[in-house]
């Protein structure tokens, strides 16, 4: 039995490493459209001077769960173009990987929209802590993909230390107007720079 398992986890690593370059190649329009839906969220959050924390943190969710539904989207489309299952072992793993800081960070967020009263510093370290955690996400889900996700996990772990350091700073938080265009700038601006990083890297190796 043991070494059924064994064989079955040797195949999993296998099948990762084979298809790395076609992950590779997957995630260049995903990162560029996640990219541009989160310029577009933080746009339109800053815009709209939605300063409230409910209409903060109800935006977020509403942008995460597009962007997941868009992902799950694309990944199915991308199975189906190549003939393999979706709900593949590979997957499953990658899934796994992803899914206790993405769970933590969703929890946290309901936790705050059931309070009452609020604190500004509260979710301001929501912010920071949806950073971390997706960051973290990244990081674990790098280990079965292209070497760069676990950078980029990594810089979105820095930015969301370094986004709680400056928030020490001031003697006042700044309104949360501002945190739509922090949000905005990391999430989409860090999305849409690996995309672009992976789409020319792509081209670059086809013309080799």
């Amino acid at each position: 039995m043991h070494g059924e398992w064994a064989a079955k986890h040797l195949q999993v690593i296998r099948t990762l490493m084979e298809r790395s370059a076609l992950y590779r190649q997957a995630l260049a329009p995903i990162m560029l459209r996640l990219g541009f839906l989160g310029l577009a969220a933080g746009g339109l959050g800053y815009a709209s001077g939605w300063d409230d924390p409910r209409a903060f943190i109800g935006l977020w969710i509403a942008t995460a769960t597009v962007a997941f539904g868009w992902t799950l989207g694309m990944v199915r489309r991308q199975a189906l173009k190549d003939e393999e299952p979706f709900w593949s072992p590979p997957a499953r793993r990658v899934v796994q990987a992803l899914l206790p800081p993405l769970a933590a960070g969703m929890f946290f967020a309901f936790l705050l929209l059931a309070k009452h009263s609020w604190n500004p510093l509260a979710v301001w370290g929501l912010t920071c802590g949806w950073m971390v955690l997706y960051g973290c996400a990244m990081n674990a889900a790098g280990f079965f993909m292209p070497r760069g996700m676990k950078l980029f996990g990594w810089l979105f772990i820095g930015a969301g230390c370094a986004t709680l350091l400056a928030l020490t700073c001031p003697e006042r938080l700044p309104l949360l107007r501002w945190g739509h265009l922090v949000m905005g700038g990391v999430f989409g601006g860090l999305h849409l720079t690996y995309g672009v990083y992976l789409r020319w890297t792509e081209t670059n190796l086809d013309a080799v």
